[in-house]
C-alpha cells in the first residue's frame, strides 16, 4: 500500500493541502483563528513570564502606560524564529491593557488592538476577582509566505492567593490550525493538524522526550470529536491505525504540506475504550499481594475498574459517593478495583487511606504514579482532573459497559444497577 505525497497549494487566507494521484484528494483548510471550540480535549495552556524590564528590541512603545509589564513570545520556523513583545499596563485599581507586537518589528505603533476584555469571578476563599481574556493574531514569516495566527490568552488576578504562583505570568494557548480530510487505507476521516505547543513551526520540537507538540488529530469513530491519544498523534512519531504504522514526513515548517507514507516501523495501535468495546486485559498483584488476571478474575460479577490516587482531591470528594454504591450493590455481585496512582514508597499511606476510608476493595499499586503500569494500559494520563477516569466492566465477556462520564456523581447508581439488572443480578 502506497500513499501519495501531499501538496500544497497555500494561501495566507485559507492553505489546501492535497495528496496527489488519489481517487479522493483529502484537502486540508488553514485556520487563522478559532480552532479552540473545534479541537475538542483539553488544552494546557503556556505560561509567558512578565517583568518590568524593557525587551532589547523594543523601538517604540504604547504612549500613556502607568504601570506595564514586558514579555516575549518566541515563534516561528526553527532556523530563525521570531521575537513578539508583550505589554501589560496594569496600573492598581485601573482597567488593564494589552498590547501585542503582532508584527514583531519591535513598533507598537503599527499593530492591531489586541482583545482585552475584564470579567469579575469568586475564588474559593469567597472573594472576588477580575481575570482578563483576549489574544492577539501574529504574523509568522516563512520565506516569502507570511502566516497569521491568533493566540487566546488571559490572565487571573495577581491578588488571589491561591494563584499567587501566577502573579507574574500571562498565560496564552494556540486558537488555530489547519482541518479537513484525509483518507488512509480505504477510509476517509476528519483530521486537523494544531501546533499545541504554540512553536510557530509544524514540524513540532526536535529530539523532545515529552513529544514534538505538534499532533495531528483523527477522528476514527466519526463522531466529529478528538479524544484521548487514540485520536492524537505526534507528527514526530510512528502511528497505528486499523493495523496499518504510518509515519508523516517533509512537513513544511508553515503545515501547508507534508507526506504520511507507511511506515518501515511496527508501532502498536491504540486501544479502542468506547463503551462497548472489549476491556484491555492485563495480570497484576493487588496490594495483599494476589495474583489477578482482569477480567477473568470477575466471572459472574460487574466490576468498575477504578483509576484514582490519595493525593487527588477530586477523588476524595466523590469517594463517599462511591462508597455508598459499593455497600449498597456489592452483595449483589458489583466490584471495585482501585489502580492507584501514588508515587513510590506509598504502600503505608495507601493502605492507612483506604483503612480510614472504608475502600474494602483490592487495590494494585505499582508505584510508578502517572506512569503506572495499568494506567498506561488505559491511556491514563492524569488522575487529578474533574472528569475521572473510570470503565465498568462486564466479568463474562469482557464488555465496557460505562465509562467516567456516567460512573460518577449522581448517575453512578442508576450505571450500576443497569449493569446488574441485564446480568440478572437485581
Amino acid at each position: 500500500m502506497k500513499l501519495a505525497p501531499w501538496m500544497g497549494c497555500g494561501s495566507i487566507a485559507a492553505l489546501l493541502l492535497t495528496v496527489s494521484a488519489c481517487a479522493d484528494p483529502v484537502k486540508l483548510t488553514y485556520l487563522p483563528s478559532g480552532a479552540i471550540s473545534k479541537i475538542s480535549y483539553q488544552y494546557k495552556p503556556l505560561l509567558l513570564t512578565l517583568s518590568s524590564q524593557k525587551p532589547t528590541g523594543l523601538k517604540k512603545a504604547p504612549r500613556g502606560l502607568a504601570a506595564p509589564l514586558y514579555g516575549v513570545l518566541t515563534l516561528g520556523p526553527q532556523e530563525k524564529p521570531q521575537s513578539f513583545a508583550v505589554i501589560l499596563d496594569e496600573p492598581e485599581g485601573r482597567e488593564a491593557h494589552l498590547y501585542v507586537d503582532a508584527n514583531g518589528n519591535g513598533d507598537f505603533s503599527d499593530d492591531p488592538a489586541a482583545i482585552w476584555t475584564r470579567r469579575s469571578y469568586q475564588g474559593n476563599d469567597g472573594k472576588q476577582y477580575t481575570e482578563y481574556n483576549g489574544g492577539a493574531m501574529l504574523q509568522i514569516k516563512f520565506g516569502k509566505e507570511t502566516l497569521f495566527l491568533h493566540l487566546g490568552m488571559y490572565r487571573f488576578d495577581k491578588h488571589e492567593t491561591a494563584r499567587a504562583a501566577l502573579k507574574d505570568k500571562l498565560l496564552y494557548y494556540r486558537d488555530y490550525a489547519y482541518e479537513g480530510e484525509m483518507k488512509l487505507g480505504d477510509k476517509t476521516y476528519k483530521v486537523m493538524l494544531s501546533d499545541d505547543g504554540v512553536l510557530g513551526d509544524f514540524r513540532g520540537k526536535k529530539d523532545a522526550e515529552k513529544g514534538s507538540g505538534v499532533n495531528l488529530l483523527i477522528d476514527l469513530d466519526g463522531d466529529g470529536k478528538f479524544k484521548g491519544r487514540r485520536e492524537i498523534y505526534d507528527v514526530a512519531r510512528p502511528f497505528n491505525v486499523d493495523g496499518i504504522t504510518y509515519e508523516l514526513s517533509n512537513i513544511a515548517p508553515s503545515g501547508s504540506s507534508f507526506e504520511v507514507n507507511v511506515s518501515s516501523r511496527s508501532v502498536p495501535e491504540i486501544p479502542d475504550l468506547r463503551v462497548g468495546k472489549p476491556a484491555v486485559p492485563f495480570e497484576a498483584k493487588t496490594t495483599e499481594g494476589q495474583a489477578i488476571r482482569f477480567p477473568d478474575a470477575y466471572k459472574g460479577k460487574v466490576v468498575l475498574l477504578d483509576f484514582w490516587a490519595t493525593w487527588c482531591s477530586p477523588y476524595i470528594a466523590e469517594l463517599p459517593n462511591l462508597i455508598r454504591v459499593y455497600e449498597k450493590y456489592h452483595s449483589r455481585g458489583f466490584e471495585v478495583l482501585g489502580i492507584s496512582m501514588d508515587p513510590q514508597n506509598a504502600s503505608e499511606k495507601l493502605a492507612s487511606f483506604t483503612r480510614a476510608k472504608n475502600m474494602p476493595w483490592s487495590q494494585v499499586y505499582d508505584g510508578k504514579y502517572k506512569e503506572a503500569e495499568v494506567a498506561k494500559l488505559y491511556l491514563v494520563e492524569v488522575v487529578a482532573r474533574a472528569n475521572l477516569d473510570a470503565y465498568l466492566v462486564d466479568g463474562d465477556t469482557g464488555e465496557i459497559l460505562a465509562d467516567s462520564t456516567t460512573l460518577r456523581g449522581e448517575k453512578l447508581d442508576e450505571t450500576i444497577a443497569k449493569a446488574l439488572e441485564r446480568q440478572n443480578k437485581l
